[in-house]
């Protein structure tokens, strides 16, 4: 069975700015299937061009690389996961509750969250950071 994980918004970033999830997403890509919610999409695409300039780059060029994402981790929009919306805001009450629907998702799907984000620990989702991801997208 094919594994599943949700990303987080800051995933998202880190794979359309960085060198390491990209080449993650790209090994894994056959193996395992890689969703996020539609709105950290819109969340990237707004928060790009002030992480870009803190970086002393252009957000221009990067635009093309989100759209080029969204064919790797596939948007999912709330019609999916928005009956898990009340259980994912209980569970992270206290913390971001705007990270609601990569919870809900998670929830719907049944599978673990990948994120640099510490609000997702104790919500009752695994939850995988970066520098352990590999051993959730490469266990047989």
């Amino acid at each position: 069975m094919r594994r599943l994980i949700v990303l987080d918004a800051n995933i998202l970033a880190r794979a359309v700015l960085g060198e390491r999830v990209p080449n993650l997403l790209d090994t894994y890509r056959n193996q395992v299937g890689f969703f996020t919610p539609a709105t950290c999409y819109g969340e990237i695409r707004t928060h790009l061009p002030a992480i870009a300039q803190k970086r002393g780059l252009p957000a221009e060029p990067f635009f093309p690389a989100i759209d080029a994402l969204s064919r790797v981790v596939l948007p999912v929009n709330d019609d999916v996961y928005g009956e898990y919306e009340r259980e994912a805001r209980r569970r992270i009450q206290g913390r971001d509750v705007r990270d609601w629907p990569p919870l809900a998702l998670a929830l719907a799907l049944g599978c673990p969250i990948w994120s640099e984000d510490n609000d997702f620990f104790g919500t009752g989702v695994a939850t995988w950071q970066t520098q352990t991801i590999e051993i959730y997208l490469s266990d047989d």
